[in-house]
């Protein structure tokens, strides 16, 4: 489809009408909360990786809470099987007959808590269904609920008995983020809030699920400028070159940078794609992307910060002239 300005001012709106309705249940973290939409709305994976007790199960809750949609939590453990995540083959005495019983990823939005404390095997058969958006039990594929988004937590503190997300599993994820701890007059808010019996699970919906397709359709089909995709790939290709990097950003990172630009460019009113929607994706969209080398991890070198001094070395083409999206 092609999308006009009207088009990105529903879309802004009804971004916007979420995005507060979410921040009445979690407060003064307007920023993850809208990187988590966009995520959404590009129909991406989102990976949190935080402390416990941030938020990220209230953020997931509220944001399908907002949206009419179904939601599910995996806490994720070591002795937890792939068919505990997927579902599995039910064998039914009543009938004599062997039935599909869904696991927890069939729902519109699914938080899988501390993703790194299940086993590798576990961890597959989810990111699996995250790539495919389909389960595949005793020879038949069963598509996954749309929109399908996983929120993902990784608790980047306490690493005894976790098994690290292999890299090329973490680039399965479009954005990853953090919530981190709120403000002093936010967690005095929160703690009051909770106190009166305020929870998540008491936000109602704001926009309808049909809302919530349209949103993702205008969101794949926003203008992206050819000197867009060509900056995009030169940062990218820029990544590789670092001397603290073992490995750099495949077109991956460049594909999903695009996608969330995408998003994010409809949620500010504007049916095209600019450099700074770029910039201001890149580090979440990047960072997980990048393998450091082991003297730069000693260093606490921050991957979000080399993805920033790519930025600032990088030449941007030109700003877009409203005329350029004519068709």
């Amino acid at each position: 489809m092609t999308i006009t300005d009207e088009h990105a001012d529903w879309f802004s709106h009804q971004f916007n009408t979420v995005l507060n309705n979410v921040e009445t249940v979690l407060r003064g973290k307007t920023d993850q909360i809208a990187t988590a939409l966009v995520c959404l709305y590009a129909e991406g994976h989102l990976l949190l990786e935080d402390v416990p007790g941030t938020g990220k199960t209230t953020l997931a809750k509220a944001i399908a809470n907002s949206m009419d949609s179904t939601w599910r939590r995996v806490q994720f453990t070591p002795d937890l099987l792939p068919s505990d995540v997927t579902g599995g083959m039910i064998y039914d005495q009543g009938h004599g007959t062997f039935e599909f019983r869904p696991g927890p990823v069939f729902a519109n939005v699914v938080l899988a808590d501390e993703i790194n404390r299940a086993s590798p095997k576990t961890q597959a058969a989810m990111l699996e269904v995250m790539e495919e958006r389909h389960v595949t039990v005793d020879g038949e594929s069963r598509g996954v609920p749309r929109p399908f988004v996983v929120i993902a937590t990784q608790n980047p503190i306490e690493q005894e008995g976790t098994y690290r997300l292999p890299e090329a599993q973490l680039d399965r994820f479009l954005l990853r983020t953090a919530i981190g701890y709120p403000s002093h007059d936010a967690e005095v808010d929160a703690v009051r809030r909770v106190t009166r019996g305020a929870d998540a699970e008491d936000i109602e919906s704001v926009i309808s699920l049909d809302d919530t397709r349209q949103m993702i359709a205008i969101a794949r089909s926003a203008h992206v400028d050819d000197t867009i995709h060509e900056y995009v790939v030169r940062v990218v290709a820029a990544t590789r070159e670092l001397d603290q990097l073992r490995l750099g950003s495949s077109m991956r990172g460049a594909l999903a940078l695009i996608r969330a630009a995408r998003a994010l460019a409809v949620a500010q009113g504007r049916p095209f794609v600019t450099v700074d929607d770029i910039k201001v994706l890149a580090p979440a969209a990047l960072g997980h992307r990048l393998l450091l080398t082991p003297d730069a991890e000693l260093r606490g070198v921050k991957p979000a910060d080399l993805v920033d001094d790519v930025l600032d070395r990088i030449e941007a083409p030109a700003p877009i002239r409203r005329d350029a999206t004519a068709t």
